[in-house]
């Protein structure tokens, strides 16, 4: 496929999610919950998420506002993290971290990350960075609150 062909592909799911957000809520007594925001331009996201007796996220949440580029990455977060367990959703974030640093994806990553894969272009925009992380480093916020919560 022609670079200009994929990158028009991935534009079109980055608004795709924009446009329609998944798991757009915010969720009942949630296990984990933070929130996030950016003061440099505004953007705003609350997660929620609930856990089963597994430990694995079973219900996940996430309302905000901002740019396209914020409020798909968390769209495209949210998916992502169903079923998954707090520790593969704690590697998941530090990845995603690591892809908007610069380093490259296996096939093996790019099939499991899905939608996220669209995202990988922000990295030419290193002004755009936080926008892409905001739901990432929001979900670690959570995380780490409720391994505080967890041990008290």
């Amino acid at each position: 496929m022609q670079q200009d062909a994929l990158d028009y592909l991935y534009q079109e799911i980055v608004l795709d999610h924009y446009r329609s957000p998944r798991n757009r809520r915010t969720l009942p007594d949630p296990q984990l919950k933070a929130e996030g925001y950016n003061p440099f331009c505004g953007d705003r996201v609350v997660f929620t998420a609930q856990l089963d007796e597994a430990a694995r996220i079973s219900s996940v949440g996430c309302i905000g506002e901002g740019c396209a580029i914020s409020q798909a990455s968390a769209s495209m977060m949210t998916e992502l993290l169903k079923g998954q367990t707090v520790e593969r959703a704690k590697a998941l974030a530090e990845r995603f971290r690591d892809i908007m640093r610069g380093e490259k994806l296996t096939a093996e990553e790019e099939e499991a990350l899905g939608d996220l894969v669209a995202l990988e272009g922000v990295r030419k925009f290193p002004i755009r960075i936080k926008c892409a992380l905001l739901a990432w480093v929001t979900l670690q916020g959570a995380i780490t609150e409720h391994g505080r919560r967890a041990s008290t």
